[in-house]
């Protein structure tokens, strides 16, 4: 069974960073495609990040050139540098492992959450 716990995240002044972490267990992490969800109060899920099983990285428009997906096959590891955070980034963010399919990605699996709060 696949477990996915994040951390990592908290209060983030604007214009500030924060790297969010996923702690993940089972034996297929190092082949799987892996995915950050975030969500905003009363907006939809939006997904942010992706990271295919051949380690090519698609990021969301809204993200793109400020937030930046990494894994370490060796310890398990996945996560989420986030650099020039405004306010619009607020939300709480999930980590996600699935399958890269037809260049979609489809989630399977998903950690509790983690609130980042960009405020002054």
């Amino acid at each position: 069974q696949v477990q996915l716990v994040e951390s990592g995240g908290g209060l983030v002044q604007p214009g500030g960073s924060v790297r969010l972490s996923c702690a993940t267990s089972g034996s297929i992490f190092s082949t799987a495609a892996m995915g950050w969800y975030r969500q905003a109060p009363g907006q939809q899920r939006e997904l942010v990040a992706v990271l295919t099983p051949t380690g090519s990285t698609n990021y969301a428009t809204s993200v793109k050139g400020r937030f930046t997906m990494s894994r370490d096959n060796a310890k398990n590891m996945l996560y989420l540098q986030m650099n020039s955070l405004t306010p619009e980034d607020t939300a709480v963010y999930h980590c996600t492992l699935g399958m890269w399919n037809y260049s979609a990605y489809v989630p399977q699996y998903w950690g509790q959450g983690t609130q980042v709060t960009v405020s002054s």
